[in-house]
């Protein structure tokens, strides 16, 4: 398996570091309580909670595996204030065709996007369409509701 570099700001890998670390310090030994505790209410074949915790058990292994990998591969996101065009970790303020207010979306990698945030993957559609453009720049991309088309006020 071939690993390609995971996107992140500092404050990204730090947050993946965090959770890895509460993981492998805490939740790990608390499904392993539950696990204990489950097997000393006798019969496992039909113990509901020993099956939720052997289940719990894997997802947080799962996780701590995908974040060890992450964190391994991490690629830190260096933007050197330049504004001239949109890169990885680029804030854009855009103004969408139709709006009065203009909205902000920080170019991120796809492992700490949060569009609620305003945090969009440079892999996304709106991460694409932004992708090396520029102030001033019309861009347009295909949403589930449709085309989406917007102008670039300003890149931080």
């Amino acid at each position: 398996m071939v690993d390609k570099p995971v996107f992140l700001t500092e404050h990204g890998l730090r947050k993946l570091e965090e959770e890895l670390h509460y993981l492998e310090t805490e939740r790990r030994s608390q499904v392993a309580a539950r696990i204990r505790s489950a097997k000393e209410e006798g019969d496992i074949s039909e113990n509901a909670e020993y099956d939720d915790a052997k289940h719990e058990q894997a997802f947080v292994e799962g996780r701590i595996m995908t974040l060890r990998a992450m964190i391994g591969n991490a690629a830190i996101i260096e933007n050197d204030g330049s504004s001239e065009e949109v890169c990885l970790g680029s804030r854009v303020v855009v103004l969408e065709e139709g709006q009065e207010e203009s909205e902000v979306y920080h170019i991120v990698g796809s492992a700490e996007a949060d569009p609620l945030d305003g945090r969009v993957s440079n892999e996304s559609p709106i991460g694409r369409a932004l992708m090396g453009r520029r102030v001033g720049d019309a861009v347009s991309y295909q949403a589930p509701a449709g085309e989406i088309r917007f102008t670039i006020l300003s890149i931080n």
